[in-house]
């Protein structure tokens, strides 16, 4: 279904609860937090008067989903194993899908490699296990997600209140109307799945049509490409390197270096030295971390390099990042029938 409002559109999924569940109502629009929002939005972002106002009509339609902060704190990662974890992304289906999408969007692909430099097979890999390729963005209200995670959430409300503040001014810049756009628990929308201050800070036109619309598969692909390359200097995508390789570890080496940390800690000749080493010849001052999986019959062991911490920055996961690189290595496989 597509949605317009003052020549901005999106794709959305016509559903205003998640798995079912009731919708509540609740006026955020008198929270006792709410008097900073708009003092934010007013002296930070100019919003007017009239501005405001629509921004309170807003919170008053706002739900409060309380099933949403369940979501957010029982995330797959910290419930699921390794090996449980993997087969939600990395299957048959996943991988013939995403051949299918590298071909279709073949054109916008190979652009954004050309411009940004990161592969079209980790950009698929990351649409894959984010969306099933735009297939499934989210059923859940952004403005429902946000203030009930930006109002109520008892950790990590901050963090959302600051993307309801981003989606407001987003919403404000794109002629958006606020009720509608619908996305994940979390608040994060369109095939990238990217919060509101990463869509302001990051999302672009890749098809040149006046509009940044993560819905749209080119859009996505490039926003994705834009996201790897300025998110993080630190951990920019390097044009042409693998994200990762399998190690192989003497003894009890790997017990004294950190593992699945969020930065590369250490150089591979530091590693090498130690016993632990890759599976092919790479320099020795490249950057370097040392992964561990804990499988059924033993940790198993892989030095990520830059480009797996390229990744993280999307999701700073090690169970997410590791999903997207093997999705991508399967992605380069020969089709089926080939």
């Amino acid at each position: 279904m597509r949605i317009r409002r003052y020549g901005w559109r999106h794709s959305v999924l016509a559903v205003t609860a998640l798995c079912g569940a009731a919708l509540a109502h609740a006026d955020y629009s008198g929270n006792t937090r709410a008097p900073q929002l708009y003092a934010s939005l007013r002296q930070s972002y100019g919003f007017s008067e009239i501005e405001l106002a629509t921004v309170k009509t807003d919170l008053e339609q706002a739900q409060t989903l309380p099933q949403l902060i369940s979501a957010e704190q029982n995330n797959k990662e910290k419930a699921l194993s390794w090996d449980d974890y993997v087969r939600i992304h990395v299957t048959p289906a996943n991988v013939v899908a995403g051949q299918h999408f590298m071909r279709d969007q073949h054109a916008w692909l190979a652009r954004a490699e050309l411009v940004y430099g990161v592969a079209p097979a980790v950009i698929t890999a990351l649409l894959g296990v984010e969306t099933k390729y735009g297939a499934f963005t989210g059923r859940v209200r952004v403005l429902d997600a946000l203030a009930t995670q930006g109002f109520d959430h008892p950790t990590r409300s901050s963090f959302f209140f600051d993307e309801l503040t981003q989606f407001f001014v987003l919403c404000r810049d794109q002629a958006l109307d606020a009720t509608q756009p619908h996305g994940s628990y979390a608040g994060a929308m369109g095939a990238a799945q990217f919060m509101p201050s990463n869509y302001r800070r990051l999302a672009i036109d890749f098809d040149g049509d006046g509009r940044r619309d993560l819905w749209s598969a080119a859009d996505a692909i490039g926003s994705i490409a834009n996201y790897l390359a300025r998110y993080d200097a630190a951990r920019a995508y390097r044009r042409g390197q693998p994200l990762l390789v399998p190690a192989t570890v003497q003894g009890s080496a790997a017990a004294n270096f950190e593992r699945n940390t969020k930065y590369p800690a250490y150089k591979l000749a530091q590693l090498r030295a130690a016993g632990i080493r890759s599976q092919i010849e790479l320099p020795g001052d490249l950057p370097a971390g040392l992964i561990q999986l804990d499988r059924t019959d033993g940790p198993q062991y892989w030095l990520a390099l830059p480009n797996f911490y390229s990744v993280m920055s999307y999701n700073p996961r090690v169970f997410y990042a590791m999903s997207v690189a093997q999705l991508a290595q399967a992605l380069t496989q020969p089709e089926a029938g080939e």
